[in-house]
């Protein structure tokens, strides 16, 4: 007789983590298509779907109903999803940040480049003068709301607004 999730559940809560090597083998399928549904990638889908796991374990005491394990596990398995794709954005857009400044070291810029400061450009003065000082300069956000005179929530504040700024029209360029 297979045993139902609540019981898996409540095995592992006593001390029996081998059980929950069954709730592993019971949902790897489903927690990987979950994965791969919202990033389209299958490698990445086995590193959330491990992550999914890993974070199911480490909160499972948190689980009040243990009858819903598998929906629970799926909204882990989003949300780990979710978390993938706006780190991999963000590793993209910091990416064109970093590039950017290494091409304007040499002095020599590519027509991608070229837009990405020109978009620069038309921020805000002040979110402007913060990401030119955060990407072009020798600056941490400690430092740089120093001299700028401002305080650190307020240059990290700019600095987000200015990265969501440039970050949505730059995906406006994209095909």
């Amino acid at each position: 007789m297979t045993q139902s999730d609540a019981e898996l559940v409540q095995e592992i809560l006593t001390g029996n983590k081998e059980a929950f090597a069954l709730l592993v083998a019971r949902y790897e399928r489903s927690v990987r298509a979950a994965a791969i549904s919202i990033v389209k990638k299958p490698h990445i889908a086995d590193d959330i779907a491990q992550e999914a796991f890993v974070r199911a374990w480490q909160q499972l005491s948190d689980l009040r109903n243990p009858e819903v394990f598998g929906p629970w596990l799926m909204k882990i398995t989003r949300r780990c999803a979710v978390d993938s794709l706006k780190k991999q954005q963000s590793l993209k857009y910091s990416d064109s940040l970093d590039s950017l400044a290494a091409h304007e070291k040499n002095g020599q810029l590519d027509e991608k480049n070229q837009h990405l400061l020109e978009t620069i450009g038309k921020l805000p003065k002040a979110e402007q003068q913060v990401i030119m000082l955060r990407y072009f300069g020798p600056y941490n956000v400690r430092d740089l709301a120093t001299a700028v005179g401002r305080s650190v929530g307020t240059v990290t504040k700019q600095l987000s607004r200015a990265h969501h700024r440039l970050k949505k029209q730059l995906q406006e360029l994209e095909p």
